[in-house]
């Protein structure tokens, strides 16, 4: 009965989601007070049954009712109980109706933590909320029910869950990933809302920033997890492959870190508004492209779920509903939305728009050679063809380049107008010093010179010195803004130069071994001393044992395996290291290729933790905002509130 109640449930959260639709925005239209305050209460409500719905599924894993066709397909009572969690979330229907939860979520927020808005305001953006929420929910009912059953005959054990997501970074990325995703719902509820008052000024910038920053700051972790699991579960010792998924997840965080900079811009100055809505707009309509090009089938990856075209349909339609919708709402009240701001070409208004047009630049540039290759065996009658990493490198890298040299100034630019002289004087002794000092280390350190490596470099400790210098010269932080601004740029820059050493030091064979052989690699010895059988709670495995050592000093002892799950006989590979700040060693078990001999794969990789650390450092820089006291209420704006009545 536990799954009839959660289907239940579920469709009472689409009732619910339907009537928070209608209900806030008929009270706008009719000027009811009574009907507005109706969101509230039904967001809660509407929350608490896909909480309880969501419940009910994760019941149904952890006692294996494999009657269940959902848990049937995705579980196993060999499972461990904590992946039998994360299973419900390990394919398409269980991780949408997360998705839908989530969305939830940031909707009861939203009745929560709005009292600075009015009435009407607060209204609107709750009848958009519900409006997705009841597409959301209707998706699920009518393509992708995850409570359907095998009733009367149904499986005595399950398929098991995918072993590629059998692993804690499955665990935490996809819920990290879908709040970032969900949560660009705020800002598109709040643009939408007030392109229908067709006012816009720095009072909707203000309340907009906190919510565009925690998801951002969410989006951001869970991108940051993904690249960390791609690269020690996959095998492949690679941390990003431009693989068309991961490239979804990317192009909403540029267009939503362009989103930040122009909301901050529209709040401090008033100028950039109606450029900020668009931008509302665009991050979460490319959240909604992400989820059609990973459940509609037209993908082929080991993130993608697939699923049947009536799916891809159902989501495709309802894109272009939003999108198409949002748009032409933008189209007709845009026009009517000025700014009398003026700025020089050296102010930080200056900065923010060439931040903007080259963040939208470099997501139109993955945009494109993500949809490339579908467009193309559409037109070609199932002609195949591949854009991969060379694309993206020759065309995104240069753009971000120059994305980085604006980085770099425009936090030491001022509003309207920036001395010339002021900005040569803050920055030539740093740019000429700081290639000078990269080459020499470079020289000492590394087996020869790249330049571009040196420039890129040079861009990356630029913008630390800076930071570092700012810090000095001030000696506090004005404002939990401006710590989180210094956090996040500081993070970028320690990922930039994790990308760059590691992109361009890195050393890799692929080799044949035997018990008892040897090979040296960037210093290091690693002598291979064979091979054991052990077994897992759901797999047996070949576990290799690498003793590593360096000018005859002990490392570490490594143990790659070589993985097959009972259930499904699928075998995986799950790589060991030795991790370090400066520097991991990483060896892969292959194939065995002889009586004792196994094809490995082993890495050196310096500074590839930095990476991941410097996305950490971005995201508690996005969080770090979120305590800025100016964010907790809406003030008004040149006398006079935003909508309406007060609240």
């Amino acid at each position: 009965m536990i799954p009839e109640f959660g289907h239940f449930s579920l469709i009472l959260a689409l009732g619910l989601s339907v009537a928070l639709a209608i209900l806030p925005a008929l009270g706008v239209y009719r000027r009811d007070a009574l009907l507005m305050q109706t969101g509230s209460s039904i967001a809660t409500g509407l929350f608490v049954l896909l909480a309880f719905s969501f419940g009910c599924l994760v019941y149904s894993f952890t006692q294996d009712d494999f009657s269940v066709a959902y848990v049937a397909n995705n579980s196993n009572s060999a499972l461990p109980m904590h992946y039998k969690v994360s299973a419900v979330w390990g394919a398409h229907e269980g991780s949408f109706l997360l998705w839908t939860l989530i969305a939830s979520g940031w909707t009861l927020a939203v009745a929560i933590f709005s009292r600075g808005l009015t009435f009407d305001m607060k209204a609107r953006v709750l009848s958009v909320l519900g409006l997705l929420c009841a597409g959301f929910a209707s998706f699920l009912l009518f393509t992708s029910n995850p409570f359907d059953r095998n009733l009367p005959f149904y499986p005595a054990d399950g398929a098991d869950l995918n072993p590629l997501l059998q692993d804690f970074g499955l665990i935490v990325h996809p819920p990290m990933l879908y709040m970032g995703y969900v949560g660009f719902a705020v800002p598109f509820a709040l643009a939408i809302a007030t392109l229908t008052t067709g006012r816009l000024d720095a009072a909707w910038a203000r309340w907009s920033r906190p919510w565009t920053n925690a998801a951002w700051a969410f989006l951001t972790i869970g991108i940051t997890l993904g690249s960390w699991w791609a690269y020690y579960e996959l095998g492949w010792g690679g941390w990003w492959f431009w693989d068309a998924v991961e490239n979804a997840s990317f192009m909403p965080w540029l267009v939503g870190t362009a989103l930040i900079h122009s909301l901050a811009a529209s709040e401090k100055r008033g100028v950039f508004k109606s450029w900020t809505v668009l931008l509302a707009i665009s991050t979460f309509s490319l959240s909604l492209l992400g989820a059609f090009l990973v459940r509609s089938g037209v993908l082929t990856s080991v993130h993608a779920f697939a699923v049947d075209p009536t799916r891809g349909v159902f989501i495709l339609v309802f894109l272009i509903l939003v999108i198409g919708g949002s748009l032409a709402l933008y189209a007709w009240k845009a026009s009517g939305i000025r700014s009398d701001a003026q700025f020089e070409w050296t102010s930080r208004e200056a900065m923010v728009l060439i931040n903007n047009l080259l963040l939208v630049v470099a997501t139109a540039s993955v945009l494109l050679g993500t949809l490339y290759p579908l467009l193309y065996e559409v037109m070609t009658d199932g002609k195949k063809i591949s854009v991969g990493p060379p694309y993206f490198n020759r065309v995104f890298v240069p753009i971000v380049c120059l994305l980085f040299v604006a980085m770099a100034v425009s936090p030491f630019s001022r509003w309207r107008r920036t001395s010339g002289d002021i900005l040569i004087r803050q920055h030539w002794p740093f740019l000429l010093a700081t290639p000078i000092v990269i080459s020499l280390v470079t020289y000492f350190v590394a087996t020869g010179i790249n330049f571009i490596t040196i420039g890129v470099e040079t861009l990356a400790v630029w913008i630390l010195v800076l930071l570092a210098r700012h810090w000095w010269q001030t000696g506090s932080i004005r404002s939990a803004s401006q710590l989180g601004m210094m956090l996040a740029h500081t993070g970028i820059a320690v990922a930039i130069l994790g990308v760059v050493v590691t992109t361009t030091y890195s050393e890799g064979r692929d080799v044949r071994m035997n018990p008892g052989d040897s090979i040296d690699l960037a210093g290091y010895e690693f002598i291979f001393e064979g091979v054991q059988k052990v077994r897992g709670p759901n797999y047996l495995a070949d576990q290799a044992t690498f003793n590593v050592t360096r000018d005859g000093e002990f490392v570490a002892n490594l143990r790659p395996e070589k993985r097959v799950y009972s259930v499904g006989q699928n075998v995986m590979t799950e790589a060991d290291m030795d991790p370090g700040l400066l520097r991991d060693v990483y060896v892969a078990l292959g194939e065995n290729v002889g009586e004792n001999a196994w094809a490995v794969r082993i890495h050196v990789k310096p500074f590839v933790r930095w990476i991941w650390l410097g996305g950490l450092l971005v995201a508690v820089g996005g969080l770090v905002t979120l305590l800025d006291k100016r964010y907790r209420r809406i003030r008004e704006v040149a006398g006079r509130p935003l909508v309406g009545t007060a609240a």
